[in-house]
């Protein structure tokens, strides 16, 4: 089985089995809209016009992210699962290498999370404005990446823990992290006059507020309050996802040993 071949098949693989908890993808995607109406509904009132115009067109574009970010992150558990019961034994009698195998998992997390976010993106379109061919073709790169990266680091900390209750346990306190020490609720400016410097750091240089600053580059260009230009934002999440990828790539691969 060549190697262009044999990944999109244990990508496919993957999908199929996805797609098997619709009531849990249903769930998800309430949650994550729920999160969308409730924070905009409650913060349009409170947050100051000045400060921030249209608090629903503001956190949409982090919506979007964390939507990606959700669904790329259920490869973890599969992973965990496979390597906790050996079935990775029997993947690894199959005619493939260990890096098809390994580019096959990340590969199926980033079709999670592209196919996953996708309605989030046509809701941000709703809500704003049709970009350019040129601005789609960047935030489509941005949702690969960050599925991608996501994916992998999913992979990563699932290696890490061989019981399910510790993975769920991991995984939920990066998701806080992830979710809450962002730029998806905060205005920066905000950021940077309310947090000590080592936390602005983290915040703001966290992959979600990336792939988040630049939908809002793209998306809703009068909200944008970054100082970074567009350009060092893409720089920066690509040094992050290749960072993720090999992290992810390395960990998944010595456990298959």
């Amino acid at each position: 089985m060549t190697f262009p071949r044999s990944v999109p098949i244990i990508a496919y693989r993957d999908l199929q089995r996805f797609w098997k908890y619709k009531w849990w993808l249903a769930g998800l995607i309430t949650m994550n809209l729920a999160d969308l109406l409730i924070f905009a509904l409650v913060f349009r009132g409170i947050v100051r016009r000045e400060v921030v115009p249209d608090y629903l067109q503001f956190i949409a574009p982090g919506i979007a992210s964390i939507a990606a970010f959700a669904a790329a992150f259920t490869i973890g558990r599969e992973v965990m699962v496979e390597l906790r019961r050996d079935f990775h034994h029997y993947l690894l009698s199959l005619p493939i290498s260990r890096l098809e195998l390994v580019a096959g998992r990340i590969a199926s997390g980033l079709a999670r999370g592209l196919i996953y976010q996708l309605p989030f993106i046509v809701l941000i379109v709703i809500l704003t404005r049709l970009p350019s061919p040129t601005e789609a073709l960047i935030a489509l790169s941005v949702s690969a990446m960050i599925a991608a990266s996501m994916s992998s680091l999913s992979i990563a900390l699932s290696t890490l823990a061989r019981s399910l209750e510790l993975q769920a346990t991991i995984r939920g306190l990066v998701y806080f992290i992830v979710f809450f020490a962002s730029n998806i609720f905060y205005p920066e400016h905000i950021i940077r006059v309310r947090f000590p410097e080592a936390v602005q750091i983290v915040i703001i240089n966290n992959p979600i507020s990336i792939a988040t600053s630049i939908y809002r580059h793209i998306f809703t260009p009068h909200l944008v309050q970054t100082a970074y230009t567009l350009e060092e934002l893409l720089l920066k999440l690509t040094l992050w996802t290749v960072i993720l990828l090999l992290v992810g790539a390395l960990l998944y691969e010595r456990n298959l040993k």
